[in-house]
């Protein structure tokens, strides 16, 4: 069975990609979406893919709207977000508590995960009460239903966040490049982010796997066949990691290979058990800021069958 998929091509998806690993029983027919929130975005609207990569509060956000698919505990993509929000130095942000009573751009939606993980981090970390800001947004949300809370405002028509930040109508933005002026609000954002996954176990999934609902019940053994296959291309990836056997390592590989000399452990985890806390600590922030109005069970995200399984 020929089931239509889209995921950015990486060194965990690798394999998939070129057709050395296969799911048992199905192909999987690769779309190639440049844009690839654009995919998301037709996945929540459209149903239009069988198999679809997807931001994991954009999936938090569906589910709770009732869109017809359910996520695979694949965890695709992680990285983390001291350095997401942006400011210029001569704005007068001394702490990131001074963005209370300001305006603060976003890039695309409210729900953007890297922008769910960056205000946690701003409240967790730093104690910005988050109500207390004005969130500016650049684009729409990808479920259409979702109504954000009243502090989070559409930005100005033909507006572009980094000039607003860089004139100084935007205290900062999220999401946005840290090119000059503009920097990182946290200082030594990377180091920083090590140290939270050092000090309390702060390593944020961003990307997960969708199916189609219908494919999923017509289908009993798929959920555990893709995963399967994922995990397999992964388990090859992170061995290259090990070995220092990547040609031309990108700044991703770089940040994996980092987070195993910290850990000592598969920095691509795939599976419920081991990536729980995670998941929990996103729903949470995921409440906090008003986007889910109740907290799912953890198992209720993903189908039975795949409970049990780790990779």
């Amino acid at each position: 069975m020929h089931l239509t998929t889209v995921t950015r091509t990486q060194g965990n998806n690798q394999a998939l990609k070129d057709g050395s690993v296969t799911p048992r029983g199905f192909s999987l027919d690769f779309r190639e979406v440049p844009v690839l929130v654009h995919a998301f975005r037709r996945m929540v609207r459209e149903l239009e893919f069988d198999v679809c990569e997807m931001a994991f509060t954009t999936y938090l956000c569906a589910k709770a709207h009732g869109k017809r698919f359910t996520a695979l505990p694949i965890f695709l993509v992680r990285g983390f977000h001291h350095g997401a929000v942006v400011h210029h130095p001569a704005a007068g942000i001394r702490t990131p508590t001074d963005l209370e009573g300001r305006r603060v751009g976003v890039n695309r939606g409210y729900t953007v995960t890297t922008g769910v993980w960056a205000r946690g981090i701003l409240s967790d970390e730093c104690g910005v009460d988050l109500d207390r800001v004005t969130w500016v947004l650049s684009g729409d949300e990808h479920v259409a239903e979702y109504r954000p809370p009243v502090n989070v405002v559409p930005m100005r028509p033909g507006g572009s966040l980094q000039t607003s930040v860089a004139t100084g109508e935007l205290a900062a933005a999220i999401g946005v490049e840290a090119s000059p002026p503009l920097v990182p609000l946290i200082p030594e954002a990377e180091e920083a982010a090590f140290a939270a996954l050092r000090q309390r176990g702060l390593y944020p999934i961003n990307h997960l796997v969708v199916v189609k609902d219908e494919l999923l019940a017509a289908h009993p053994g798929l959920a555990v066949a893709l995963v399967d296959a994922f995990a397999e291309a992964k388990r090859r990836y992170v061995e290259k990691l090990r070995a220092d056997a990547i040609e031309a390592p990108t700044p991703t590989d770089r940040m994996y290979q980092r987070v195993m000399e910290i850990t000592g452990e598969d920095p691509l985890p795939y599976g419920v058990a081991p990536n729980r806390a995670m998941i929990e600590q996103l729903i949470s922030h995921a409440l906090r800021q008003r986007i889910l109005d109740r907290a799912p069970a953890v198992t209720d995200l993903f189908p039975e069958s795949t409970h049990d399984l780790t990779a």
